[in-house]
């Protein structure tokens, strides 16, 4: 069985033709492109120079004060949340080796969505970091009950009849959220997060939610390879001594702490998890080593793209970045049903 990873890693090898380093360089400077992009487009006039300006030196004025206090937490927001959803979206596709996986379709953040408009209705004055813990709580009560019903009938799990499980589940949740939003009359406050936006977010928010989006990515590279062997065939994993229950069951808790946290700042956010993956493995195969990493870079770029538009295409006012991504998206969820999942592999 050892013989046959082996195998399987120089296939990927051989498929990825362009050195990693290369790859991974080219990701941080489309990143850092897109950011600087993002940092000078909008409703408000700002150059380069200004953007520059506000990172590099003390200068004050009010265009330096509104890219540091408001377009510069909202980016960096951006950058993470992307990052968080796109590495979530890897690992379940690894672990469950289906290639419909994706947060936001197998009903994790319209879970997550429900428990923070349950919490801001019973516990308006709450702190973010409750809000967040809320939201993980809500993100892992989604997943069972996807899981749960797809499991249901016999045979075992598809990744089709999860998909439709985690449709019915989103629906199920998201109703469940707006019902709350007009019994307590906070439709406004739990719209603001449905919409999946980055208006409003504060240096405070990120404090609470980064280092959660950062520990979940670290844990999902220190165990990459063992999510490799995961992918290909789970006996080839118990083969070499993988210990497949407890790896499972913190890559499940890695998936929460991703979605819960990003969530907690953007609201209900779709299809980046299914895109990116499909996307970067083209790119560099099937190790998940590599596959973290892009998937982190590629993510946050993406999410930079997707909030740019939102700012621009009708400025001066906004259109939400849930809508742009889901423009991207459900054409690319079609494609890859059409192709039974192996349009990228």
């Amino acid at each position: 069985m050892e013989e046959g990873y082996s195998l399987n890693k120089e296939t990927t090898s051989e498929r990825r033709t362009i050195p990693f380093a290369f790859t991974l360089i080219a990701g941080i400077l489309l990143l850092i492109a897109m950011f600087g992009v993002a940092m000078a487009s909008g409703a408000a006039d700002i150059s380069l120079r200004d953007v520059w300006l506000a990172l590099t030196s003390t200068a004050t004025s009010d265009t330096i004060s509104l890219i540091r206090e408001i377009r510069l937490p909202r980016e960096v927001g951006g950058i993470f949340v992307g990052a968080g959803l796109a590495v979530a979206g890897a690992i379940m596709q690894g672990m469950t080796r289906n290639p419909l996986a994706d947060p936001g379709l197998l009903g994790l953040t319209a879970g997550a969505n429900a428990a923070l408009a349950l919490t801001i209705a019973l516990l308006p004055s709450t702190s973010s970091f409750s809000r967040m813990v809320a939201c993980m709580i809500g993100a892992a009560v989604g997943a069972l009950l996807v899981l749960g019903i797809g499991s249901l009938k016999r045979g075992g799990f598809s990744p089709f009849r999860i998909v439709l499980a985690g449709v019915a589940v989103h629906s199920f949740l998201y109703a469940i959220a707006e019902g709350i939003g007009l019994m307590f009359k906070i439709s406004k406050d739990v719209s603001m997060w449905t919409a999946g936006g980055l208006v409003g977010t504060t240096w405070s928010h990120l404090y609470t939610v980064v280092p959660f989006i950062i520990t979940g990515i670290l844990i999902s590279l220190f165990l990459s390879r063992q999510l490799t062997i995961l992918s290909l065939n789970e006996e080839v994993a118990v083969g070499l001594g993988q210990k497949t229950t407890q790896v499972k069951a913190i890559l499940f808790l890695v998936i929460i702490l991703l979605v819960g946290a990003s969530v907690a700042l953007i609201g209900n956010m779709a299809f980046i998890g299914l895109m990116i993956p499909h996307i970067v493995r083209a790119i560099v195969g099937t190790d998940y080593r590599f596959v973290i990493p892009m998937c982190a870079l590629a993510g946050a770029s993406f999410m930079l793209i997707a909030d740019t538009l939102g700012r621009v295409i009708n400025a001066p006012y906004e259109t939400p970045a849930v809508a742009v991504v889901t423009i991207l998206g459900l054409p690319f969820f079609l494609f890859i049903v059409r192709k039974g999942g192996r349009a990228f592999t």
